[in-house]
C-alpha cells in the first residue's frame, strides 16, 4: 500500500466517561476502541491511557511508559496487537 493511502491521524485522546480510545484519521473518520481489546493497555488505568501520542506521521499511537506501539492502519482494520 503506498503511503498515502494509509490511514494517518491527526488526534487520539481517551474518553474516560465512555471508557473508550477516541481516534480521529485524516478521512475524517473517527475511531472509538475499548482498550480492553487492545494488546498492551487492558490493564492500563485512565491516566495512563490519557497520555497517549501520535507517531511523526500520524501512523501509530503510543503510549511510552507503557512500552506500546500501535498501527493505526491496523487498528483501522481491527487488528488490536501483533498477530
Amino acid at each position: 500500500a503506498k503511503y498515502s493511502s494509509a490511514p494517518r491521524a491527526i488526534g487520539a485522546r481517551y474518553d474516560a466517561r465512555k471508557q473508550r480510545l477516541v481516534v480521529e484519521l485524516a478521512n475524517g473518520v473517527v475511531l472509538m476502541l475499548p482498550p480492553r481489546l487492545l494488546q498492551g493497555l487492558q490493564d492500563a488505568t485512565p491516566a495512563q491511557l490519557a497520555r497517549v501520542r501520535l507517531s511523526p506521521r500520524g501512523s501509530g499511537l503510543q503510549w511510552e511508559a507503557l512500552d506500546v506501539d500501535l498501527a493505526v492502519e491496523g487498528l483501522a482494520m481491527g487488528v488490536f496487537g501483533s498477530r
